[in-house]
């Protein structure tokens, strides 16, 4: 079955992790396009001042995407209030500084519950939508799914696990003819609030390294991958390289 992507303004995007970072660039800028938004994160007092700043056609679900439970109240949601969704997108993450033997085994697990299991919990709640009506599913990656980085070890196995999983997903979609555009999107250093926000073992604040890009970049990709099928989008040249 061939995969069939609407214009933005024809669309409903669910978008995980939305009030910081790359999910809320992504959010404003799905807004401005004329999209209508379903927007998860775990604070819905940080999810209503999001929503009132966008106006529009704006649903929120304050959800843990570590939950199935929440994830499937993120598609409900998008159900009850515009019919469905046209692109799912995974965004929300946590990140983590330090030596792997400096860090607790039970922080890595959360980590993974995000990272991963979030991802996962959101891909295969979106595919029994999806494999019926079509759409775009698009995950986020990072530079590190690729190659692996010292000081955030843990973070860069999580990522490594993300690209993974989103490949095998695909190629299981493709086999059954699904109409889903299955992406990954691979950012470098991203100006962001992840290294304020990061588990952070070290002595010192963590810096991201430079060349570091606006959370913008990765907002057109996504909407890139939201209206053109693509198997993967690397934003920064670090990234690509």
């Amino acid at each position: 079955m061939s995969i069939k992507l609407k214009p933005l303004d024809q669309q409903v995007i669910v978008i995980t992790g939305a009030t910081s970072g790359i999910g809320l660039a992504t959010a404003r800028a799905a807004a401005k396009a004329g999209a209508r938004l379903v927007l998860a994160a775990r604070s819905q007092t940080d999810l209503d001042l999001v929503a009132q700043s966008l106006g529009g056609h704006v649903a929120t679900v304050a959800a843990d995407v570590a939950d199935p439970a929440s994830v499937r109240r993120i598609a409900e949601a998008a159900r009850a209030h515009f019919g469905g969704f046209d692109t799912w997108v995974n965004n929300a993450g946590v990140g983590m500084w330090g030596r792997l033997e400096q860090g607790s085994l039970e922080d890595f697990k959360r980590l993974y519950d995000t990272n991963f299991w979030g991802i996962v919990n959101g891909s295969l709640e979106a595919i029994k939508f999806l494999k019926k009506h079509g759409g775009a599913l698009i995950n986020l990656g990072s530079e590190v799914s690729d190659v692996s980085v010292p000081i955030q070890g843990m973070y860069a196995s999580s990522k490594h696990a993300v690209k993974g999983f989103t490949d095998a997903l695909r190629i299981e979609m493709a086999d059954e003819k699904a109409p889903i555009s299955v992406t990954l999107i691979k950012p470098s250093a991203i100006n962001t609030p992840f290294p304020e926000h990061a588990r952070n073992y070290m002595s010192e604040k963590p810096k991201l390294p430079a060349p570091v890009y606006a959370p913008e970049e990765v907002a057109n990709a996504i909407l890139h991958a939201a209206t053109h099928p693509v198997r993967d989008i690397y934003v920064g040249a670090v990234a690509s390289c």
